[in-house]
């Protein structure tokens, strides 16, 4: 996938007192509880809530700065800093990333806290140019760079405490809209992906006639998703359907059923060997059910561009990750994934240069990764072929249960 995520920067969020990650199409976070993994994806998370409510609202449902900040240390940090480098806007590449920072500082004046923020906006445009937008206060200021070195600046009004990711989309192109428009369309894309079995197996709505609906975070469409996805890929549907018969030997096919009518409400049916009647998806296994959810993410041909998938092999047989890991490889194409995880079965069939190994230090602070990408390759050249989980379970890579 040309266009991603290449590298997230965090300082005093959460536990995150400050790291670095670099990203590819599939990084697998690795580590106990409270590491840090979920905190790693709150970032997303908070960065999609200033898109849609901006960072007063986004920090109070953190419960302000104090419970948002990093809470270990001696002194209580001033500043919550995110940074990040891809290569989403369209001029952009690994050499000329996309560039965005946003810091929130906490000053106390006259007995109160106030808080303040900073931003700025790195793209490449045209050949020879790029466009810089840097905000402060009230006040953003675009300066375009020429390929003569010549610079045009202008000046755009802005609230005080209000971020360029929610209000400069809204702009023309010589403010900057279009560039930063597209930064804050694929943040706020960003989806955690967690399968609620209970709702999943029950029937959803459908009509022909209504608009695509994309699969929900919790698949509580799922019947809904499949038959339209059954309809309009059928090549890429047999693909998904002989996926779930590996994994599921009994299966023989995957059908659909109308209770109420083919306006109305779907559900999904199983055709399994031996049995008199077809199994309706609310009869199940919960692995069934989950797997099915997992592949429908898998197969989804409209993604969004950030994929997260906590605990992906939760309720799933060993044998089935071997499948599951080769199509999200599939899937990377189309979206980037962060996966969490405490299976050593699953880290057994991922590569190094997808491994993130998460710790967290006596001081509070999450390490992350624990282990350079050249610290991993060189222990993994001297394991004499032992597979990443069994040495990850054993404590060699660090991030142990």
């Amino acid at each position: 996938m040309e266009k991603r995520l290449l590298e997230l920067e965090v300082q005093n969020f959460r536990s995150l007192r400050q790291v670095s990650v670099p990203l590819g199409p599939l990084n697998v976070l690795v580590g106990p509880n409270g590491v840090g993994k979920s905190n790693l994806l709150d970032v997303f998370r908070f960065l999609a809530d200033i898109i849609q409510s901006d960072i007063e609202p986004a920090l109070e449902g953190r419960g302000g700065f104090e419970s948002t900040a990093f809470r270990g240390g001696s002194r209580a940090p001033s500043n919550i800093r995110i940074r990040l480098k891809s290569t989403w806007t369209r001029h952009s590449s690994p050499n000329a990333p996309d560039e965005y920072e946003l810091q929130i500082t906490r000053r106390r004046r006259e007995g109160k806290d106030t808080l303040s923020r900073q931003e700025s906006f790195q793209f490449k445009r045209t050949k020879g140019r790029g466009r810089r937008i840097t905000i402060q206060g009230e006040k953003a200021q675009v300066v375009d760079t020429q390929q003569s070195k010549e610079q045009e600046t202008r000046s755009i009004g802005l609230r005080r405490f209000s971020s360029g990711l929610s209000t400069l989309p809204r702009l023309s192109d010589d403010a900057g809209g279009n560039e930063v428009a597209v930064l804050a369309e694929r943040l706020a894309s960003f989806r955690v992906f967690d399968v609620n079995v209970n709702a999943a197996r029950y029937s959803s709505r459908y009509s022909s006639g209504f608009h695509r609906e994309a699969l929900w975070e919790d698949a509580a469409n799922l019947a809904a998703f499949l038959l339209r996805f059954s309809e309009e890929h059928p090549e890429a549907w047999d693909r998904l359907e002989s996926d779930a018969k590996e994994v599921l030997p009994q299966l023989r096919s995957i059908d659909f059923a109308f209770p109420s009518g083919p306006a109305g409400e779907v559900i999904v049916v199983l055709h399994e060997s031996g049995l008199r009647f077809p199994t309706p998806l609310a009869d199940a296994s919960y692995g069934t059910i989950r797997l099915l959810g997992l592949l429908a993410l898998l197969y989804d041909p409209n993604p969004p561009s950030l994929t997260c998938i906590e605990e992906i092999d939760h309720g799933l047989h060993p044998q089935a990750l071997e499948l599951l890991v080769e199509r999200i490889r599939e899937a990377s194409e189309r979206t980037q994934f962060l996966i969490a995880t405490h299976s050593p079965a699953l880290a057994d069939r991922i590569r190094p240069e997808e491994l993130v190994v998460c710790e967290r230090g006596n001081d509070g602070a999450s390490r992350i990764p624990a282990v350079t990408q050249e610290e991993l390759e060189a222990i993994v050249e001297r394991s004499e072929g032992l597979p990443l989980g069994e040495l990850w379970f054993s404590g060699v890579l660090g991030g142990g249960l």
